[in-house]
């Protein structure tokens, strides 16, 4: 288990819950707006499982779930064994994704042991491998896990980071039918920041923002613009 870091105490990361994050590392895919690229490459880890559940364990009269992010975090070998003891001290788990593993994302649903997924929806299909980063991406898995989600009863939400220079109105066009059915997506603007994979990105003005949810809004119960200044 690659535990790249720990964030003890967020209001934001899990609706609804006071929550501990717990960064993965390692990631199959290499989003130039990446502002968790430490994470990418995995390296050495900072904390090992014991040392967070104890953690977990002293501030469960406090906490009330434990956000696992990544990186992706589908990639650890070790994550159902950590889930299930995050289980045991009775805390719930919002598990953050790409969704490119859905085989590992419904085996860990069915077995009870995720309360909350979100998922990233880097693209319409047509921008998606550049938006990962990558030179060709399948968007079979992408699909499958899309689907698993909508038709599933496991409270989820989709998300996507809107970044100027990467993405265009067309990108949230294709993103309306790709993820049809949903019932909660968010857009979230680009923020730069050191950390960043490729530096160079910039933000869009709220009123893009707001065009492009309209076009996704048709296709999901509820689309809202998320951190944005009213």
């Amino acid at each position: 288990m690659l535990i790249s870091g720990l964030q003890k105490t967020t209001l934001l990361d899990f609706p609804g819950r006071v929550a501990a994050t717990v960064f993965l590392g390692g990631c199959n895919f290499r989003c130039p707006f990446c502002h968790n690229s430490e994470l990418i490459a995995g390296g050495d880890p900072l904390f090992s499982p014991e040392e967070i559940l104890s953690f977990l364990n002293k501030r469960s009269g406090i906490l009330q779930g434990v956000c696992i992010t990544g990186g992706e975090p589908t990639l650890q070998g070790d994550l159902e064994p950590f889930l299930e003891d995050i289980r045991r001290i009775g805390l719930a788990v919002k598990l953050d994704t790409n969704g490119s593993r859905p085989g590992v994302l419904r085996r860990l649903c069915e077995r009870g042991l995720v309360d909350y997924i979100a998922m990233d929806i880097k693209s319409g299909p047509t921008g998606y491998a550049a938006a990962a980063g990558l030179d060709s991406l399948s968007l079979t898995p992408i699909r499958e896990s899309i689907s698993w989600l909508v038709n599933g009863s496991l409270p989820f939400e989709f998300r996507t980071t809107a970044v100027r220079g990467l993405h265009t109105e067309q990108d949230f066009r294709e993103i309306g039918p790709l993820i049809a059915g949903c019932r909660d997506y968010y857009i979230q603007n680009y923020q730069d920041s050191p950390q960043v994979l490729t530096r160079g990105f910039s933000s869009f003005c709220k009123e893009e923002l707001l065009h492009f949810l309209k076009l996704v809004a048709p296709y999901t119960a509820r689309a809202n613009l998320r951190g944005v200044d009213s």
